[in-house]
């Protein structure tokens, strides 16, 4: 079984995405922040990150970079997730380091596709 760390500050996003992924199998952990969200990757591994643009404390750019910065876990996938719809808030994740930019709401079976094609469990 896969496991995905949903990465956001808002409770009803996070119960959306947890739904939708484990009704298709996946195991789900949940953080609200990129604190918790570094604090939980240095304990488990993953094998996607779903990151929220905008939260307290940290916000998922710095939460990516500071992912990627780390050896143990540089390589795991990341699909940062917002409601941020400009060009340039896209190219600010792929810059920091994200594989895939998704604007919310997300739709579940494009939600379940990009799980699955992260994580090795289909292809493009």
């Amino acid at each position: 079984m896969k496991r995905v760390l949903l990465v956001d500050d808002a409770a009803t996003v996070r119960m959306y995405h947890r739904q939708v992924l484990k009704q298709k199998g996946f195991q789900v952990d949940e953080a609200i922040n990129g604190v918790e969200a570094l604090e939980k990757a240095v304990s488990c591994r993953y094998d996607l990150y779903l990151v929220d643009v905008n939260m307290p404390k940290m916000d998922g750019y710095s939460f990516v970079r500071e992912l990627r910065s780390r050896l143990d876990v540089r390589q795991s996938p990341v699909v940062m997730v917002s409601t941020e719809s400009q060009e340039k808030d896209r190219l600010a994740a792929f810059a920091a380091g994200a594989n895939y930019y998704v604007i919310k709401p997300a739709k579940p079976e494009e939600l379940v596709f990009l799980a699955k094609v992260m994580t090795g469990e289909a292809e493009l």
